[in-house]
């Protein structure tokens, strides 16, 4: 049986595009000297100009005053411990400064630059290599207070792994990678990848007029020399009241959407799906039914608003262009006119809350505000409260947001007794579904399906699902992942395209070959990505144009941020699906020197060099793994696997328990382990066969490894019904008809025995010279 360990299959991670951080607007990394600057629009449009000034967008950014420090009333703080040090702010004359006591020494932080302002202020020093760094320590300007910035980011997951803490001067945290194009203007980041360092310069600080009207120096220079009643009919610049409701998304999306660049430009009216991919209900900062957990600013539940699928509302409608709310207080119920005017004009009878309490007013229950970071956060789903929601998946409700002394049973029961009392049934459905896909759990599989297929739940449900049954190893799945290929939303195209990964079927290929030709961008690299793992004899060498045009694309698309190491990561993966691992290797080096706390790159690097045969490599990538998190299950199970190779049982049973004490379903691990406790306890091999058999029963190995260990130790009856269900499944598998056979004969039912052959025998797939070996078998069976 020790034979079987050259059985041993190492679980490289291939998790599709990975993407990291904050990243929002990604400005041109070269200014043309065609924008003039907001100033230049003052002389015809001082109204807008004095509202935009004013405004958070206009603000931003700021640079550090006396003004900005007096008018926003920015006190100097206490003492703050964390990561061992000391920190506090002060104030020196026009300056603000942190200082960082370590010991005896005291480092001074000076304090450039403010962000946002609207909840909170961030603030940012600058660092080497040309980085401005977020500081821990931030200010609420609502509660008046200093913060630990990195600690209230932590997310609070319902299951799973706590989340911790990131060092402030984690990348995650440098503006120059992360937040920058969402706080400046005409931002070139000027990035070296050689030194990883920036020049990164900016026309203003702050949201202006150009970012969302292009470049003005043209237009300016136009009116300049008209006399005040001519209009011509080119403007010369981007005229938004021309968008359309989905332009006029798109041009928000970038900087409210939780989302990953695929180009290093956007401008204004151009698709979303040309330029970003958008994070949905896989990812774990929502609650398995779509509400907010961790930051995914506004996009994803704009997207599955049912008033802004069945008309023509857009960001526009009850935002002004500097981002203020067109109503607000008492007024706010405006904003659903005059679609929902019988529910405004009758909001006690609809609300069921007195005319003038909070409870009356729509946004309050329709869009309830939560907090993550002591940002706070308006739901832009629209959907009703739903407590029944917070029973089940712990998720946010309107109800008890304000009824903080009642419990979600309390509410539950209320709505339930309303006209449509089943309106949380739909959510309900689907967000169970999600939940168990999110943990891996698939009993549900043809539920989930189904809803792929139908598409009954909106884009954003059925890409959520589109996404994760990546993560699902039943073949039954492509028939549902090819049907979403002619989905209608491109955000489903493309999750689709990257879903059918590892199925190499003519109808796939041919699937993702049409998808090359998609009218966006983001389903062709997806396509091609998907394709680069094909073998060049398995695409039809008339299209390979198109094939090639769309690769240039998403090769491209990987390095929209030179600056982020998942770019590298994916890059990798490319090169590795291509064959070419050299380069494979460097680029995973290369995201490994960027971030050296991403485990990814050391995890699937290490399979590259063991593959091309450095295990000494292998084994130092793993152990840099392992030593910045001792129980990850990817880089302890891929080191048991290794060391299994190398001969160190002892220390590869160390390595695999972590694994299997990491995830208790990783049949690999259990498969192995019993594999090596075989010699000294049958009991410890049964007991890790049965693991492995019981979680990875489709693998016929995995049942027959069990089978042989049970009849080791002479439980002969299981072993043949463990055989038997093998066969029924996979009727060709030599071990177990062997194994079987050899039961049958030492317990003298030949008969069984001499069926078992003669099926096997009629078998079309079995090998010649094994059927010569079955043939003799069944020739002396007595």
């Amino acid at each position: 049986m020790r034979c079987l360990t050259r059985e041993i299959v190492y679980l490289f991670i291939f998790s599709g595009l990975v993407f990291t951080g904050c990243q929002n607007r990604k400005s041109s990394e070269t200014i043309a000297d065609s924008y003039s600057g907001s100033k230049s629009c003052i002389h015809c449009h001082a109204h807008f100009y004095d509202l935009w000034s004013k405004s958070f967008h206009g603000m931003a950014m700021q640079p550090i005053t006396r003004n900005l420090l007096k008018v926003d009333s920015i006190p100097p703080s206490g003492d703050f411990s964390l990561e061992g040090k000391v920190y506090r702010m002060a104030i020196r004359d026009t300056s603000l400064v942190m200082l960082e006591k370590n010991g005896d020494l005291v480092n001074d932080y000076q304090i450039d630059w403010a962000l946002g302002g609207k909840n909170v202020f961030y603030f940012l020093t600058p660092m080497n290599q040309g980085k401005l760094q977020t500081i821990p320590l931030a200010y609420d300007v609502k509660k008046k207070i200093w913060y630990n910035n990195p600690q209230s980011a932590v997310r609070h997951f319902p299951e799973g792994e706590p989340d911790q803490a990131l060092p402030w001067k984690d990348r995650m945290y440098t503006f120059n990678t992360a937040c920058y194009s969402c706080h400046v203007s005409q931002l070139s980041t000027n990035y070296n990848l050689a030194t990883d360092s920036y020049r990164t310069t900016w026309k203003e600080s702050g949201i202006n007029c150009e970012t969302c009207h292009g470049p003005s120096a043209a237009h300016v220079k136009l009116f300049e020399g008209l006399k005040d009643s001519v209009i011509p009919a080119d403007l010369k610049i981007i005229d938004t009241r021309k968008f359309t409701p989905e332009q006029q998304n798109s041009s928000c999306a970038p900087c409210h959407a939780k989302m990953r660049p695929i180009t290093s430009s956007y401008i204004p009216g151009e698709s979303f799906y040309d330029h970003y991919d958008l994070i949905t209900l896989e990812h774990a900062d929502f609650y398995p039914d779509g509400r907010d957990l961790g930051e995914n600013y506004t996009m994803t539940s704009w997207e599955m608003n049912p008033c802004k699928l069945k008309s023509n509302l857009n960001c526009i409608t009850c935002h002004t262009s500097s981002g203020r709310t067109r109503y607000t207080g008492n007024q706010s119920n405006q904003l659903c006119m005059p679609c929902h005017k019988d529910k405004v004009e009758k909001v006690t009878l609809h609300s069921q809350h007195p005319a003038g309490s909070p409870g009356a007013i729509c946004i309050n229950c329709h869009m309830p505000k939560t907090r993550f970071g002591n940002m706070v956060r308006s739901d832009h789903s629209f959907r009703p409260p739903m407590p029944e929601a917070t029973i089940r998946f712990n998720s946010p409700n309107a109800c008890n947001l304000c009824h903080q002394d009642k419990t979600p049973e309390w509410a539950n029961r209320i709505v339930k007794k309303r006209t449509r009392s089943d309106y949380q049934d739909e959510t309900l459905y689907w967000g169970e579904l999600m939940q168990e896909a999110k943990k891996g759990d698939w009993k549900n599989l043809d539920k989930i399906l189904l809803i792929v297929s139908n598409d009954n739940y909106g884009e954003v449900v059925t890409n959520s699902f589109v996404r994760l049954l990546a993560r699902c190893n039943d073949d039954r799945k492509w028939d549902a992942l090819l049907k979403a290929m002619d989905n209608s939303s491109p955000l489903v195209r493309s999750s689709a395209a990257s879903s059918l990964t590892g199925n190499f079927s003519k109808e796939a290929g041919n699937a993702l070959i049409r998808a090359c030709s998609d009218k966006y961008r983001l389903v062709r690299i997806a396509a091609a990505s998907t394709l680069s793992a094909f073998q060049p004899d398995q695409l039809p060498d008339a299209d390979r144009d198109v094939i090639a045009r769309a690769t240039d694309e998403y090769k491209q698309s990987l390095l929209a941020r030179p600056d982020d190491w998942s770019s590298y990561y994916n890059l990798a993966i490319y090169y590795e699906n291509t064959g070419d691992i050299g380069k494979a290797l460097e680029s995973y080096e290369t995201a490994d020197r960027l971030y050296p706390e991403s485990l990814l790159p050391l995890i699937n690097s290490s399979v590259l060099y063991s593959y091309i045969g450095n295990p000494e490599k292998a084994e130092e990538n793993l152990k840099k793994a392992i030593a910045i998190d001792p129980e990850n299950e990817a880089a302890n199970l891929n080191l048991g696997l290794l060391l299994v190779e190398q001969g160190d049982t002892s220390e590869a049973k160390k390595a695999l328990a972590r694994a299997l004490e990491k995830n208790p379903k990783q049949a690999v691990a259990a498969y192995n382990l019993s594999i090596l406790s075989a010699d000294s306890s049958i009991e410890e091999a049964i007991r890790y066969a049965t693991i492995a058999y019981q979680v990875g029963a489709n693998q016929p190995k995995y049942g027959y490894t069990l089978a042989f260990y049970l009849n080791k130790a002479g439980n002969q009856d299981k072993a043949v019904s463990i055989l038997t269900k093998i066969l029924a499944e996979n009727p060709g598998h030599l071990n177990s008809i062997y194994l079987l056979g050899g039961i049958y004969m030492k317990e003298n039912k030949y008969e069984e025995a001499r069926i078992l052959y003669k099926h096997a025998l009629a078998l079309k797939d079995i090998p010649a010279t094994d059927k010569a070996g079955i043939q003799e078998l069944l020739q002396n069976i007595p």
